[in-house]
């Protein structure tokens, strides 16, 4: 089997190539890293895409990274809850929750979109500062990939 970073969507990309991909192809990094996964999550490309829509940019506010929002949803697809009766899947949602969040603060430094960037992208001035510094063409696409590195770990060591 290879390295959980290493599976692949097809035979050409990873699953982290085609998230970088749909990022700089212009979606949210929320929807690239969820529709990178559509598959895997029982969804189609633009399911994945829709849902994924209104995370970006920490829902638009600076709040939680939208690349670590979409892996959530990943893995809220994969370990979920749906039974209230369920209290295991509960408790594994629970805890990959908290593994995704953890080890993407380890990667990134924070999973908060404003302390990673240095600015508040909510306001014209923030959003002007990430620009001027290139933060959405050479930070956003690295925590993209290392949205899928965490999440790809937490999958792996589940199988």
């Amino acid at each position: 089997m290879q390295p959980a970073e290493k599976r692949r969507v097809n035979d050409r990309m990873t699953r982290q190539e085609k998230a970088v991909q749909y990022f700089n192809n212009g979606f949210h990094c929320s929807q690239a890293v969820l529709a990178s996964y559509a598959d895997e999550c029982g969804l189609s490309e633009e399911q994945a895409l829709k849902i994924g829509a209104c995370f970006g940019g920490g829902m638009r506010k600076g709040e939680v990274c939208g690349a670590c929002s979409g892996a959530l949803m990943v893995l809220g697809s994969l370990y979920g809850q749906y039974d209230l009766a369920d209290e295991e899947s509960r408790q594994t949602a629970n805890e990959v929750n908290d593994r995704m969040i953890r080890g993407f603060e380890e990667a990134c430094g924070s999973y908060l979109c404003r302390e990673i960037l240095g600015c508040d992208i909510s306001t014209p001035e923030g959003k002007q500062y990430a620009r001027e510094k290139n933060l959405f063409k050479e930070l956003c696409p690295q925590l993209v990939a290392n949205a899928v590195t965490v999440l790809e770990k937490i999958i792996g060591e589940r199988q």
